[in-house]
């Protein structure tokens, strides 16, 4: 039985890549990895945390594990792509957690993040043998930079963008 979202039941951490919470997260992107792209787990999962960890940290960037009761259930990165625009990195959710709208919720918590630090536009990609990614990101409003028409094997990596508000004043001027 798939259990329901409920955001009361959820509680966001903010942590360091080499964090416990993210250890999970790590873990399980590297066997998924490695089931769709063909290196092996180990490789992966030495690639995840070999990657420079200050990367994810502030002031630009952040790395959030979600947990129900105290189990980690999904997460995401985020980290510095240009002045204006993040890059986000990492998204998941829990093989046994999926398909409760947890997908959404990081995405909205990271991109309130994102906003928070002043970043403009937010920018992915994601792996051409990831189809529920590609889903995920359409569905919560992101644009993609590619042409869909061309078979995913042949495109590679699929790129995304979202553009977000602009920051007004107190007088409507865009900051």
């Amino acid at each position: 039985m798939t259990q329901q979202l409920s955001a009361q039941d959820l509680r966001v951490h903010r942590v360091a890549q080499d964090d416990p919470l993210a250890a999970p997260l790590l873990a399980e992107l590297a066997v998924e990895y490695s089931s769709r792209y063909g290196r092996s787990a180990g490789e992966m999962h030495a690639s995840l945390r070999d990657y420079p960890a200050t990367e994810f940290a502030p002031p630009h960037g952040a790395l959030l594990v979600v947990t129900r009761d105290s189990e980690p259930v999904a997460g995401g990165a985020f980290q510095r792509y240009d002045a204006e625009t993040a890059e986000l990195k990492r998204i998941w959710t829990a093989r046994e957690h999926r398909r409760q709208g947890l997908g959404l919720f990081v995405l909205a918590q990271l991109e309130a993040e994102i906003e928070r630090r002043g970043y403009r536009r937010i920018y992915l990609t994601t792996g051409p043998r990831q189809p529920e990614a590609v889903g995920l990101y359409l569905a919560a409003g992101y644009t993609a930079l590619y042409d869909p028409a061309v078979p995913a094997e042949q495109l590679g990596k699929h790129p995304f963008e979202k553009r977000l508000p602009a920051v007004t004043d107190a007088l409507g001027a865009s900051a």
